[in-house]
């Protein structure tokens, strides 16, 4: 009996072919306007989606400002899920490197580095440069008069000992990508080559590169310049010391305060300021500036550290950094230290010296301890004893350790040496867009400010959610005329069909028969209505493409529907046509088979 249900159904729709053309046609009315508005949703929100994926720009997040990445927090951000590529950079400074062009002269570009898998390189058709390549930006190659194929001869620059020297390297041009990847002059290379020239540059040596160098000593990083005058200083000459010395601030000191710089008193009379630079070092050339603006003046001139702390045979100590010439201690009635004044390029072994506090004053070498970036066991030789609980050590040892608590310094055969600090920066990629703000916010929450494209990415998701909120609106509206439609006429039809159905029931249908029968007219309206409305769709849809075809790019349609929604839509239109249908069905298991004999 169920077997013949859906020919009962089909051959009834077909005997009514007026009223059901109708329900077909309401059917369709209602899921046609919903697939175009779903496909105008889709087909704008994809196709915006894709030009912002298909230029990485979009997905890439760069560091708003230059600090120390260590390689370890740069492998755990590449671990994360999110990460598509990544690739750390070197200081801005130190990626400046010259290129020879086709005229012969030499001319300055970006070197940024490469890995395979770079996004901004493969989404321009451009392969990634292995050992011995680099690939270069439309506005390089324009300038040097390079095209692909050509070989580039590239070098670093750096003055050492008053000399310029340089690190040549010679690499095959791979590609040149085009003016859409970028304004800028800039040459993407191997890390590894990017990591020798910032090594170069710092002073070191690169051996495997024949790029000449050794292991450069420290910088002295002092925190202020101290001038010591007998005689009050004017604003205006006060003022004139910060010009051109590279010092920003400059404030009186008291006696409690200059007990922070010196360990000892000023002459009566004598006045102190101190010079500093807002969250910087002060370099010996400021030193050297402010000494020559006060030449002939009788004030001394000191570049200073704050006291800190030094363990000396396990012990912690108060330390001061002073060194003090003969001519400088003669004015402010004080004894000259035993190493002298102060020096530009002091050697390790002169600055391994100590005036020992009096507990250790006795003791002819003390083992001293640093913690900076990495940890500083080095000894010292006691040239005498200090007036207090203190140690005295030279000012430029001072400066050398408050430089190694920023950047690797270490102690080994008797010297100082200079380290290769983290990178500066990076290039990150993730997957997809949606990735980029979620991510961003979990870089700044971890003090590391970014700069992604965030706004325009957000534009394109306001965009989605809006759209799919109209989208569900009018879907709802509709769908619920939709189905007062169904649920009426099939409900209708029941009634005017009541002595058939009971004629069904008398003849041996049962009860559940006659329930599947007003469903079964429903699906088969639904698959009509839904067939009808796939074939509106699709000609109206053709015809939104073809009209806005100039403004939209080649691979990007405004109206479309992927496979998937077209299915959605299918068993969402005929779950609405089987809801319909229920309370028609549950009328037909109400009729009697007594009703088919009484209308006889």
């Amino acid at each position: 009996m169920k077997r013949l249900l859906p020919e009962l159904a089909a051959a009834d729709l077909r005997h009514e072919w007026i009223l059901t053309l109708c329900l077909v046609i309401a059917v369709a009315a209602v899921v046609a306007p919903l697939l175009v508005l779903l496909g105008l949703k889709y087909g704008t929100i994809a196709t915006l989606r894709q030009q912002l994926v298909e230029n990485p720009a979009y997905r890439e997040i760069r560091p708003a400002q230059t600090q120390e990445y260590r390689r370890a927090w740069l492998d755990r951000l590449e671990d994360d899920p999110a990460v598509q590529f990544l690739v750390p950079t070197i200081s801005p400074a130190a990626s400046v490197i010259q290129a020879r062009g086709a005229d012969g002269r030499y001319h300055n570009l970006d070197l940024l580095p490469t890995a395979p898998g770079d996004p901004l390189l493969l989404a321009h058709g451009v392969p990634v440069p292995g050992p011995g390549a680099c690939v270069l930006t439309a506005p390089a190659a324009r300038r040097l008069g390079v095209e692909r194929g050509d070989r580039l001869t590239l070098r670093a620059t750096r003055r050492r000992k008053g000399r310029g020297e340089y690190g040549p390297a010679t690499l095959e041009v791979a590609g040149v990508l085009p003016e859409a990847a970028g304004t800028l002059a800039r040459v993407y290379a191997p890390l590894e080559l990017v990591e020798a020239v910032e090594r170069f540059k710092q002073g070191f040596g690169v051996p495997e590169r024949g790029w000449p160098g050794g292991e450069p000593v420290p910088f002295a990083s002092y925190q202020a310049v101290l001038v010591l005058s007998p005689k009050p200083l004017p604003p205006l000459q006060r003022n004139a010391l910060l010009i051109e010395s590279g010092l920003a601030d400059i404030e009186p000191l008291d006696a409690q305060a200059l007990a922070r710089w010196l360990p000892f008193s000023l002459p009566s009379g004598w006045e102190a300021w101190a010079l500093t630079v807002p969250r910087g070092h002060v370099s010996h050339a400021a030193w050297r500036a402010v000494k020559q603006k006060l030449r002939g003046r009788g004030a001394v001139v000191l570049p200073a550290v704050a006291r800190f702390e030094l363990m000396l045979e396990g012990e912690t100590v108060t330390t001061y950094g002073l060194s003090l010439s003969a001519t400088d201690a003669r004015r402010l009635s004080r004894p000259a230290t035993p190493w002298g004044g102060v020096r530009r390029a002091p050697d390790s072994r002169s600055l391994l010296q100590v005036l020992a506090p009096a507990a250790h004053a006795g003791e002819s070498r003390l083992q001293a301890r640093f913690q900076g970036r990495l940890p500083l066991e080095f000894p010292l030789r006691v040239v005498g004893a200090a007036e207090g609980p203190y140690a005295v050590v030279p000012v430029e040892l001072a400066g050398w350790l408050q430089t190694a608590r920023r950047r690797p310094v270490r102690f080994e055969a008797g010297a100082f040496r200079m380290e290769t600090g983290g990178y500066r920066g990076f290039r990150l990629y993730t997957h997809t867009i949606d990735q980029v703000p979620a991510l961003a916010r979990r870089l700044e929450a971890e003090g590391v400010p970014v700069v992604a494209e965030i706004e325009a990415i957000t534009r394109i998701q306001v965009l989605d959610r809006g759209l799919t909120r109209l989208f569900w609106l009018i879907a709802v509206l509709g769908i619920g005329g939709g189905v007062a439609v169904l649920v009426a006429s099939l409900y209708a039809s029941v009634e005017r069909k009541r002595r058939d159905l009971a004629m069904l029931r008398l003849i041996g249908f049962s009860r559940g028969d006659l329930f599947l029968f007003p469903v079964f007219e429903g699906l088969m309206i639904a698959g009509g209505g839904l067939l009808t409305a796939l074939g509106s769709y699709a000609a109206l849809a053709a015809v939104i493409n073809r009209v806005f075809a100039e403004e939209m790019p080649a691979s990007g349609r405004i109206c479309q529907l992927p496979a998937g929604h077209v299915a959605a839509a299918a068993a969402l239109t005929l779950g609405v046509a089987v809801a319909s249908a229920l309370l028609a069905a549950w009328k037909a298991t109400h009729i009697d088979p007594a009703d088919a004999i009484r209308d006889e």
